[in-house]
């Protein structure tokens, strides 16, 4: 054993290209150790998010968990779920969008280590940390936690006419302080980026609250509901998506090149940096540069264009954004929509044999997908020309 039994943590972060792979993790096998590696399992989550994560930052977040009380371990596991629900909320916000939130963006870093500031890492920042807060807030009213249940402070008084408080209302405020707490220590630098990433992060958990639900139960004699129980429920995950993806498009940009500067870390420049972020309402996404264009392949950028991203045309019950996905893909990129046949193989037929078997045939379906593609030069000129014939 190392130190007395100290709980010996190393992370590193092994990097294939630009995005990090599972964290390593060195430990000893005392009786925390099981809890430990859900520890590793939910900063690894935050690597994705973060890009690499400086040891004062690292050094933050063990020191929080580990001299904290015994709970805040037992907190980690959610972390990684909330986590990892953010990014998976983000891929389904923008999967018809230019930039999709690939892979490579989940480390909000280039290849020469410069973390970009657009206004796509915003959300990311932001969806992120809501995701974080939710599932802590959600798993505490479920009794997941020892030392947290319901937010019963206002029960009993009166919330408006012909109700009042009551019932089981969700912990935001037990979400809100460990969330933050958690995903705010990643960040330590005092520049203008940290100040972005944390106000997004504030964003974000300002969205959980903000969204949530009043759900009242009617009392009264044979129903006549002459007075209502209400609490605060959250809504589902994805109303906070959406949310979040409205202030995306509506995200204000900070110019702090039109404040005046000075070199270096200075206090005036930490207090410039301040005054601007302070112009803004904590309910709002905020960046600093402008998007480059998700068309075209960038690899410095990791991006890959729109080229090759399928699109769709037609299908049941598609919103008014979908059905013009491949515009904005494809024509709009200056790449022409192209149908290709696909094979899909799934289970039907599938029967009950007792006893205790559910037994499926296989059945091919040809479906018709539409994909991005380059358009055909030569076929272009010979239509030109078909054209100019018919012309004359």
């Amino acid at each position: 054993m190392k130190g007395d039994k100290t709980l010996q943590l190393e992370m590193r972060v092994l990097l294939k290209g630009n995005v990090p792979h599972p964290l390593a993790v060195e430990r000893d096998l005392d009786e925390r150790g099981t809890t430990a590696m859900h520890l590793a399992h939910g900063v690894a989550c935050l690597v994705l998010i973060y890009g690499t994560i400086t040891p004062a930052a690292l050094w933050s977040v063990n020191n929080f968990l580990m001299t904290g009380p015994k709970a805040f371990l037992t907190y980690s596991s959610s972390v990684a779920a909330g986590a990892e629900s953010g990014i998976d909320e983000c891929k389904h916000q923008f999967t018809w969008d230019r930039w999709n939130c690939p892979e490579s963006a989940l480390q909000l870093s280039t290849h020469n280590g410069l973390r970009s500031a657009t206004r796509e890492t915003s959300f990311v920042h932001a969806i992120s940390s809501a995701g974080v807060m939710y599932t802590l807030t959600r798993n505490c009213s479920m009794g997941n936690f020892d030392n947290c249940g319901c937010d019963e402070s206002r029960s009993g008084q009166a919330g408006g006419r012909g109700w009042v408080w009551g019932g089981c209302s969700d912990n935001v405020e037990f979400g809100e302080r460990i969330s933050k707490q958690f995903v705010d220590a990643l960040e330590t630098g005092q520049d203008s980026r940290a100040a972005m990433n944390l106000h997004n992060n504030e964003a974000g958990r300002r969205a959980v609250k903000e969204t949530m639900k009043r759900t009242c139960k009617c009392h009264g004699v044979s129903g006549s509901c002459s007075i209502q129980t209400c609490w605060l429920q959250l809504v589902d995950f994805r109303d906070v998506g959406n949310y979040l993806k409205v202030k995306h498009e509506h995200a204000v940009k900070i110019d702090l090149e039109k404040r005046r500067m000075k070199g270096g870390n200075s206090a005036d420049n930490r207090a410039a940096i301040a005054e601007a972020f302070r112009a803004v309402l904590r309910t709002e996404l905020v960046y600093l540069e402008d998007s480059p264009d998700y068309c075209v392949r960038n690899v410095t950028l990791g991006l890959q264009g729109t080229e090759g991203r399928e699109c769709l045309q037609s299908g049941k019950n598609l919103s008014q954004w979908e059905r013009r996905s491949c515009r904005r893909l494809c024509g709009e990129c200056g790449l022409r929509p192209e149908e290709r046949e696909t094979e899909i193989i799934t289970s039907c037929n599938c029967k009950f044999h007792w006893c205790c078997t559910v037994r499926c045939e296989q059945c091919k379906q040809i479906v018709t997908k539409h994909y991005c593609s380059r358009r055909d030069k030569s076929r272009s000129s010979n239509n030109k020309r078909k054209n100019r014939a018919q012309n004359w």
